[in-house]
């Protein structure tokens, strides 16, 4: 399986996030959730950020099948709706940057040997 990750990093603007949330919910995640092969999406907020560390207010992770389906949903026009939404509500909340990571999750038979 291969999971595709965007961090946010950086903050939701003071006051804002409440409705960065449900935005969120209500407009980005059903967008990115239209992706063609996508098994998978969901979005986790953080609380808070330990001392020192970056601080990534939402993370958004993306699972398929393999490389090839993964390669099709970043062909689609889906991508083009869900980026234009993301970025519409970014805009208005978000101070930060988004890095993307992809994973690749191998899966190995346990031998009963």
């Amino acid at each position: 399986m291969i999971t595709r990750y965007a961090l946010f990093e950086g903050k939701v603007k003071d006051g804002q996030t409440e409705a960065f949330r449900r935005d969120v919910i209500e407009t980005v995640l059903p967008k990115w959730k239209a992706f063609p092969g996508a098994l998978d999406v969901r979005v986790s907020f953080a609380e808070k950020r330990d001392d020192g560390a970056p601080e990534f207010p939402m993370i958004l992770a993306i699972n398929y099948r393999d490389m090839a389906a993964v390669n099709a949903a970043l062909a689609s026009p889906a991508r083009a709706e869900s980026r234009a939404a993301t970025e519409a509500v970014l805009s208005r909340y978000f101070e930060g940057r988004i890095h993307h990571h992809v994973t690749i999750a191998n899966e190995f038979p346990l031998s009963t040997d």
